[in-house]
């Protein structure tokens, strides 16, 4: 039988107890307040910030009470914060899982060197990685389009290598990129035009489009003013910094290589790819990587390939290659999309279209085709795997209570392999459908219902669900507005969110003055990529236990909402944060969104990272426990010490 407890004792605890609350809860207001008074106004996006702060509708003081102070306790705000130095100068364009001197020890066979190869942890980097000397703030688009600041890409390889191609060329202290390629040496202006008497670019249907080997990236450049954006990509030093260009000019772009692992997108995601002397061996290996973007082109949708070996007969002196080899490389390339039931609309100079067919209707042959071996359909939008996953639990015993600090979960990651295999149509019911649901033309197409959602493909999210999202970020956007004036002016050209949900962000940011790469973290509950590029929008699948595939100074504005709380518990914080440094832009601005303990821990580790911070409530008051914190980086370059607007 069990005793009765002592009641004498039981009340002491009681009181204990509740003394131990009521004084973190008093320490707390106080250290509130101080942090809302001791903001340092640290650079000049900071000072501007601050200026416009009188009609921000934010609450003077922040409010600690116990009813969502989560962890505060388990914070010393006492305890001086960790400084961060600034890595050596040889990392000023550092790209961890690019990085050229790993890369090397990987085997060069389909590419595998080219791939990501991210450090093990004992090799990550713990510090700042600078900008170079001169650095500066990049143009405002449009004018970001043709020209580019010297110091902040000092690369002249390619004004040599593809002078006669117009790619780019050196003139004083900037480079001025005169939207040639080596397939449209004349510009990509009119390029694009002889692709619209073929693809219907001008009336909306065609949004969201793939570039493979992109290298400046002046055919995305160029769709932009045709409301059309590019998602482009090309390898790291296969032609020195040409994605570091593409995006110093504010195109979207990431490092990739279409190699042996699957492309970081949903299935059904471009209405349009494109290929021009990309040099990707497009029949090799039983026509996989066609296959692939067959897998990641929506039904109804185009992809271009210009030069080699098109209309080989008429070009093969000019390409100074033998016939018979253009010949069998155009050959297996026909094959490969008569397979993929794809249809040919034009080939004309160097230039052939085809058209992916709407549904399965018209290719029932294939079914009975010894060659057409189908991927399962459920793994269709399945290009990260986690495995190997390791728990280690740190106890932790407070003064007044016992709990467990979380635990950080590691994990090796394994990229998912391309396979040479025929993704299936979703199903139809009758001959004119659209396989996947028929989207409505852009701008229409960024609120109207996605298919995904009207079909019900996305578990939990359902119609009213996506546009109650909407209707909330579109006053989540109003609200980052008033803290930051900066938001609507055309400073913020690259914009990152890091946890997108269903896009209503970058929906409620929507402009051309601005693009957003919406992230979808592999860890996420719900997959709902597939909607974002459903909206006409675009974005990646990423882990943030790892780097991005991208350059250091990417980024103009990171938005971050829940992402904190969500890997509090998969890995270190702090390499996340490191992480968002480096693809930061000097004076670029983070806007994070989370519960107010997370938001305490971030805040403490920051300020070692010579970053300029400041805690606002939720517009909805100083109730509710989801809080803004608004960070500013400082302007600092090699050798430099960071500046400071006092």
């Amino acid at each position: 039988m069990a005793l009765k407890p002592n009641s004498t004792d039981t009340r002491t605890r009681s009181s204990i107890q509740i003394f131990v609350v009521v004084g973190l809860c008093c320490f707390f207001y106080i250290l509130g307040a101080w942090q809302r008074s001791g903001f340092g106004k640290g650079d000049s996006i900071a000072l501007e910030m601050t200026k416009h702060s009188a009609d921000c509708s934010i609450v003077p003081t922040l409010n600690f009470e116990t009813h969502h102070a989560g962890e505060v306790g388990n914070v010393d705000e006492s305890e001086k914060p960790k400084s961060f130095e600034p890595c050596h100068p040889r990392y000023v364009d550092y790209t961890p899982c690019q990085d050229q001197s790993r890369a090397m020890t990987f085997p060069r066979d389909n590419m595998i060197y080219r791939e990501r190869h991210c450090p093990r942890e004992e090799e990550k980097l713990h510090c700042l990685v600078p900008a170079p000397n001169g650095y500066v703030t990049p143009f405002p688009w449009p004018k970001s389009r043709d020209y580019v600041p010297y110091a902040n890409a000092p690369y002249k390889a390619l004004t040599i290598e593809k002078a006669i191609q117009n790619w780019i060329q050196y003139e004083g202290n900037v480079f001025r990129f005169p939207g040639g390629g080596t397939q449209f040496p004349q510009g990509a202006d009119k390029y694009i035009d002889q692709l619209a008497k073929v693809i219907p670019i001008t009336n909306g249907m065609v949004r969201t489009a793939l570039d493979t080997g992109c290298g400046v990236a002046s055919w995305g450049a160029y769709l932009w003013s045709r409301n059309v954006i590019a998602m482009s990509f090309a390898p790291r030093d296969s032609h020195e910094a040409q994605v570091q260009f593409a995006l110093e000019r504010g195109v979207p772009a990431v490092i990739g290589v279409l190699g042996t692992i699957k492309m970081p997108y949903p299935s059904r995601a471009f209405d349009m790819a494109h290929c021009s002397r990309c040099l990707i061996p497009w029949g090799a290996n039983d026509g996989m990587y066609m296959k692939e973007v067959d897998r990641v082109l929506r039904p109804g949708g185009y992809w271009v390939l210009s030069g080699p070996p098109i209309n080989w007969r008429n070009n093969y002196r000019a390409w100074q290659r033998p016939k018979k080899e253009l010949e069998e490389e155009q050959k297996k390339i026909e094959e490969v999309a008569k397979l993929l039931c794809w249809e040919k609309k034009h080939e004309k100079g160097e230039i052939a279209v085809w058209q992916k067919r709407v549904n399965d209707e018209a290719c029932s042959g294939r079914q009975h085709n010894s060659q057409a071996n189908f991927c399962k359909a459920e793994e269709a939008n399945d290009v990260w795997k986690t495995v190997g996953v390791v728990k280690i639990a740190v106890k932790y015993i407070a003064s007044a209570l016992s709990m467990f600090m979380p635990a950080f979960i590691l994990a090796s990651h394994l990229y998912k392999k391309m396979d040479a295999c025929l993704t299936p149509y979703p199903d139809v019911s009758n001959p004119e459908e659209v396989a996947g649901g028929k989207l409505k033309p852009f701008p229409e197409r960024l609120y109207a219902v996605p298919p995904r959602v009207a079909s019900g493909s996305v578990p939990g999210v359902s119609v009213e669900t996506y546009q109650g999202d909407n209707e909330k970020w579109k006053k989540h956007v109003g609200a980052y507005k008033k803290i930051n004036r900066l938001i609507d002016s055309g400073r913020y050209r690259n914009i990152l969110d890091m946890n997108a949900g269903l896009g209503g962000f970058a929906a409620a940011l929507d402009s051309p003055k601005l693009w957003v790469m919406n992230v979808m973290p592999t860890i996420a509950e719900k997959d709902t990529l597939g909607v974002i590029f459903e909206r006409g929008l675009i974005g990646i699948y990423h882990d943030w236990c790892e780097a991005f595939s991208t350059y250091p100074r990417t980024y103009d504005l990171i938005h971050a909402h829940g992402l904190f709380s969500l890997y509090k518990d998969k890995c270190n914080l702090e390499d996340i944060l490191l992480e968002m440094d480096r693809i930061l832009r000097p004076e670029g601005a983070v806007i994070f969104r989370d519960e107010v303990d997370v938001l305490i821990k971030v805040k403490k580790i920051t300020a070692g990272m010579r970053w300029d911070t400041k805690m606002v409530d939720h517009e909805d008051g100083p109730l509710v426990p989801e809080k803004i914190l608004v960070a500013v980086k400082r302007y600092w370059v090699v050798g430099a010490n960071s500046t400071s607007v006092q």
